[in-house]
């Protein structure tokens, strides 16, 4: 499958379970829609992304990678406080951002091995 489109399933993933764990919250915080901001971001870069623009490609896995370690705490606190419902949430998103950074790795080292058999 396409980096592009990895990358635009988990931003939707991403706006998708963070709106609904905003919205079902008791007590909604602003930072439980970092996730909606992150994945609208993601999803405005797909067209780079599409296209191969290296620099926008390396930021959306900076910004994939800082959103799946940003939200180890919630997800501990999801668990300290028993509450399935967040628990899943979360760990959809994680599972989601970690595949995500698994095709861009993968990706990086394609485009890297055909530009070296291109040169020598």
């Amino acid at each position: 499958m396409k980096v592009y489109l990895i990358n635009m399933m988990n931003a939707f993933v991403l706006m998708t379970f963070g709106l609904i764990g905003y919205l079902v919250s008791d007590a909604p915080s602003a930072t439980a829609l970092i996730p909606v901001f992150a994945g609208a971001l993601l999803l405005s870069f797909m067209k780079d992304v599409k296209k191969g623009n290296r620099p926008i490609a390396h930021f959306s896995v900076i910004l994939t990678f800082l959103v799946l370690v940003g939200l180890i705490k919630p997800l501990t606190m999801a668990i300290t406080r028993a509450d399935s419902g967040a628990t899943g949430r979360v760990g959809v998103m994680m599972v989601s951002c970690a595949i995500t950074l698994g095709f861009f790795v993968r990706s990086f080292i394609s485009v890297r091995r055909d530009r070296i058999k291109s040169k020598g």
